[in-house]
């Protein structure tokens, strides 16, 4: 008599199955949000969670969405001069950057990063703030996805539009309205490069009261915006 074959248990089964499952819920995720403008961000969900654990039951974040085409150009381009010069050659991982941060943090003092603005918005979008592998992981995959499957500028319209910029104040509109009181598209070279100035510690820098530290930044940023050729290296994002 033929033994019989032991039967596959069926958690096993699904367990086998759940990491398909979620590469291609995130693959259909980033696919739907190249052409969907996201109504929040995780980071956003994540500001409300903490606002309630502290008891803030009335917090609200700032948030309103504008195309790239409804925000001054400087804006965008005061992020890429500041954030990630190399953003319209890289396919999401600034390896030159890397390496330099990495010589750079070896021998101390203020820890530089290197994180790409396609980085930045894989894990502002979809992710939640940390520093476990798993995170890390994600984080890349993601950033893979998201240069595989949006446009340069896409990249760059979401990362303007989810940025935190002050506590609770994300994307260029809110912060335009909340700190220099007009719309986003009416932001000048200067306002720019200051709100790129206070990035990534926008809940330790004020755009609105600069100190040293921003009117500094914001000079040098302001210097990188024309040694990259201004507005003119907008043009070479597909």
């Amino acid at each position: 008599m033929r033994a019989r074959r032991p039967r596959r248990r069926p958690w096993l089964r699904r367990l086998l199955l759940l990491p398909v499952l979620l590469a291609v819920f995130s693959v259909l995720q980033v696919a739907a949000l190249r052409f969907l403008d996201p109504p929040l961000s995780m980071f956003m969900a994540a500001r409300h969670a903490d606002a309630w654990r502290a008891g803030d039951s009335g917090f609200r974040h700032a948030y309103q969405w504008r195309d790239l085409d409804r925000i001054a150009p400087a804006l965008p381009l005061a992020a890429i001069a500041a954030e990630d010069q190399n953003f319209a050659t890289h396919h999401g991982f600034d390896l030159e950057a890397i390496q330099k941060a990495r010589e750079h943090n070896a021998r101390g003092g203020r820890l530089r990063g290197a994180s790409t603005i396609s980085q930045q918005v894989a894990k502002n979008l979809f992710l939640w703030n940390g520093r476990s592998w798993v995170r890390k992981g994600l984080e890349a995959w993601y950033t893979v996805l998201v240069e595989a499957i949006w446009p340069k500028r896409r990249i760059l319209e979401v990362y303007v539009n989810v940025a935190e910029f002050g506590d609770g104040v994300y994307g260029a509109q809110a912060a335009a309205r909340a700190f220099f009181g007009r719309d986003a598209e009416g932001l000048s070279q200067t306002q720019s490069a200051r709100l790129a100035a206070v990035l990534p510690s926008p809940r330790r820098y004020s755009a609105a009261r600069p100190g040293p530290y921003v009117q500094r930044r914001t000079a040098a940023i302001e210097r990188q915006m024309r040694q990259i050729g201004g507005v003119a290296y907008l043009e070479r994002l597909d």
